[in-house]
């Protein structure tokens, strides 16, 4: 712990280190704002939200190619598919839980149980609250692919791709080029 003599004599921020630590603390209140808003929506908008997210960021295509089999009862464990690519080459198969508790070991088994059972490859599972060691480690040892994200890495995500959040400002940081002024 420093002294308040110590704190004195350090050297004050940079403009640019005090802009970079507000934006630090404003990004990390933003997706705790998203992370508390998405625990408050029902199942079948999550599993919407979800979508939209895979789709900004990529997969599917668009919304509507994207999808499939959502929301259905008696989905044996899958909650939605995306395209992995705007061709179709392959699906990826979406698992959504909007948890308080943590995600163990048997609902990964369970999801990996699903993907087995549509031979399928590949799957993402993503939860509002967190996975287990025992169910990080599970998924790193099978033979099928699953990621794991978490309500952290889900709110980071919507911020970073825009789902759920709007830009109120931008800020375009500048600084002297050199080069330029070197061949003058």
């Amino acid at each position: 712990m420093q002294s308040e003599a110590e704190t004195d004599r350090e050297e004050p921020l940079t403009p640019e280190d005090a802009l970079a630590s507000a934006y630090k603390k404003l990004r990390s209140s933003l997706e705790s704002e998203i992370i508390n808003s998405v625990k408050e929506v029902s199942p079948s908008f999550f599993e919407r939200l979800v979508v939209d997210l895979l789709v900004k960021m990529g997969y599917g295509g668009n919304r509507q190619d994207a999808g499939r089999a959502l929301g259905k009862s008696g989905d044996g464990g899958i909650d939605g598919i995306i395209n992995e690519d705007r061709l179709g080459l392959d699906v990826i198969y979406i698992q959504a839980k909007r948890w308080e508790g943590s995600v163990g070991r048997p609902e990964i088994q369970k999801f990996a149980g699903a993907l087995q059972g549509q031979r399928a490859r590949k799957g993402v599972f993503i939860t509002t609250s967190f996975f287990t060691k025992e169910a990080r480690e599970y998924a790193s040892m099978i033979e099928s692919r699953i990621i794991l994200i978490d309500g952290e890495h889900l709110s980071r995500l919507m911020a970073e791709h825009n789902v759920g959040v709007s830009t109120v400002g931008q800020y375009e940081v500048k600084k002297l080029d050199s080069d330029y002024f070197d061949n003058a």
